[in-house]
């Protein structure tokens, strides 16, 4: 049964507020990159829905960038580790790791002839280096600043000019070979956020907290002009990119826009407006080929229109934070997938083009537990938030009215037909009818962890962590306890499901084990199945009802055969060094994944 990686809906980047976001772009002018948590994301700048994703580091990845050849790519994190990585196979061997210093590495470029690797960051005592990529000899030392230093830039042709920028509002200039330093520039009034020299190397400018860009000669350091006057921007200036011809510059800034400058004229030729909200403060830019982009504090990535600077030419969306509940839904041969992150935000996919947007309005406030579709085209999810959402999927847009509140902190929902819902809190079950509360189960003497409601309607199954399946009758408005499952192989339920047309109700427990139960035949034991190496945390039917995927802490995912146990395929790595936690089919042969790398997954599944 081999399986196939098809599609990858990337995450977006990992960005915080008041610190800037660098975007890289390979020198062919293909791919553009960035970094969340653990992962490097490489993506296609035409078609953005092509990606890779790189998960070798062991912890969070700041900052990536691509040598000038495009034959490597070097990537630093908050450990002070260095990675440089082939780019050319798919594999992206691993060249060489280095630990310049110990600390946050915050920006990294390569010498013109990707000889040379500088980094910089927060180290104790020492915030910089640069060193031969392939010996990790130091060719100089990065001495001057007294406090964090955020960016760098290497003239990018000979004689070799260094330039960084500080937390103590200073840029220092080093010449050479070995780098030594030159002189310090105190142009400043804030913080120093971005550095960058120009393609032909005659310019490099500087950008800071105080809204200031300065430009300066790139062989001298000598000040050539401040763009805008005594401001560029109203707000900080936290990245600026140099066009590919060396004459124009991008800036990005807290005030909520991105300026492109025509250096020489020193005019703002220019101005793009991203909104109003905070979340449009921006704090990345790339300027690649004929691609000007953006990065907002919100994760989004703008595509820039000069001709027309107010609305983007498309926007990247998705997730940047932990995915924690997905599910998919098919209607009309369309193919949508829905998932939710840690800080509430939900995202709908088209599920073969990659495309994706959010609802509109103000959604849930906190993590997204869990979510399904219901028979009347709505999602409905809960949060850590409270809430029970239900929100129409074909309007996308979340509806206040449609918005149910529970006494406790939700865990789990269900959707049966005839309008019913049921969900599993802290302490409580509640039975909601055509989104109101009809029936609620207090004090529950165990804790109710996951819920599935039979395909057919009318019984209800809880799974707690008493190691037992609850199973409850819908009758009119009330709930009735019918009976409990107990079998030596369940421990605390964590996930179940029933199979499509019901003939089967499949359970994961906290012991790895996978335990089916025969509904027809009185929810007899069917058999355990056993594969996983750490607990399962997800399962879903496929639609043939013979086969179900269980994702676990062990970053497995297996696939079972219905009534053989030892039938079952593994897929490993499904998210490297990432548990998986979310799981469905879009079709038999097609197996959907997600996890905290915030990435969501399509497999092609082949059987045998």
């Amino acid at each position: 049964m081999p399986h196939a990686l098809c599609k990858v809906f990337a995450s977006l980047p990992l960005v915080e507020r008041g610190a800037s976001k660098v975007l890289g772009g390979d020198p062919k002018g293909i791919n553009f990159l960035y970094t969340n948590n653990k992962s490097v994301i490489i993506r296609n700048i035409d078609n953005p829905e092509i990606a890779d994703v790189y998960t070798e580091h062991a912890h969070q990845v700041q900052v990536a960038q691509y040598a000038p050849s495009g034959y490597y790519i070097a990537s630093g994190d908050i450990s002070g580790k260095i990675r440089i990585w082939d780019t050319t196979q798919k594999e992206h061997l691993l060249k060489h790791e280095y630990q310049p210093f110990s600390g946050t590495i915050k920006d990294i470029c390569w010498s013109g002839d990707s000889q040379k690797v500088a980094v910089v960051g927060k180290g104790k005592e020492i915030y910089g280096a640069v060193f031969q990529w392939d010996t990790g000899t130091s060719v100089g030392s990065l001495t001057g600043h007294s406090k964090v230093v955020n960016s760098i830039a290497f003239k990018p042709n000979r004689p070799f000019r260094v330039v960084t920028g500080s937390d103590d509002y200073s840029c220092v200039f080093f010449e050479g070979l070995p780098l030594k330093f030159s002189f310090t520039i105190n142009n400043h009034s804030r913080f120093v956020n971005c550095v960058r020299y120009s393609p032909d190397g005659t310019m490099f400018a500087s950008a800071g907290a105080d809204g200031q860009i300065f430009i300066y000669d790139g062989k001298t350091g000598s000040q050539i002009c401040a763009l805008g006057g005594d401001s560029a921007h109203s707000g900080g200036v936290y990245a600026v990119s140099w066009s590919p011809e060396s004459k124009h510059l991008l800036s990005a800034s807290g005030d909520k826009t991105v300026k492109l400058w025509d250096v020489e004229a020193n005019s703002a030729v220019t101005t793009f407006n991203l909104g109003s909200d905070v979340l449009d403060q921006q704090l990345g830019c790339l300027w690649q080929n004929n691609h000007l982009m953006s990065v907002s504090l919100s994760g989004y990535i703008n595509y820039l229109d000069k001709a027309n600077p107010s609305k983007p030419l498309r926007v990247l969306k998705g997730h940047s934070k932990s995915i924690q509940s997905l599910t998919v839904h098919t209607d009309d041969e369309k193919q949508a997938i829905f998932s939710g992150s840690h800080d509430g935000h939900i995202n709908n996919w088209n599920a073969q083009t990659g495309e994706n947007d959010t609802f509109a309005g103000k959604g849930h406030t906190n993590q997204v537990q869990c979510m399904v579709v219901n028979d009347s085209n709505e999602l409905v999810t809960c949060g850590m938030d409270d809430d029970v959402r239900f929100t129409n999927i074909i309007k996308k847009e979340y509806n206040t009215e449609d918005r149910v509140k529970m006494d406790a902190q939700p865990k789990g929902v269900a959707v049966g037909p005839g309008g019913y819902t049921v969900v599993v809190c802290i302490g409580q079950i509640v039975l909601l009818k055509d989104k109101k509360k009809v029936f609620v189960i207090e004090n529950v003497d165990y804790d109710p962890r996951c819920v599935a409601i039979h395909p057919g309607g009318g019984t209800v199954a809880v799974g707690g962590n008493d190691s037992a399946v609850h199973l409850y009758s819908i009758q009119g408005n009330t709930l009735q306890k019918d009976c409990v499952l107990i079998s030596t192989h369940l421990a605390e339920v964590l996930a179940m499901a029933y199979s499509p047309d019901g003939a089967n109700l499949a359970v994961c427990s906290e012991n790895r084990a996978i335990t089916v139960f025969d509904v027809a035949d009185g929810y007899k034991e069917e058999g355990a199945y056993y594969g996983h190496h750490a607990k399962v945390l997800c399962i879903s039917w496929s639609p043939d009802n013979q086969h179900f995927a269980t994702g676990g802490m062990d970053g497995l995912v297996f696939i079972w055969t219905l009534k053989d146990q030892n039938k079952l395929f593994k897929m490993p790595d499904a998210h490297r060094l990432y548990h998986v936690n979310c799981i469905a089919w879009l079709d038999e042969h097609t197996l959907v994944t997600s996890s905290p790398d915030a990435c969501v997954k399509q497999w092609t599944i082949t059987y045998n």
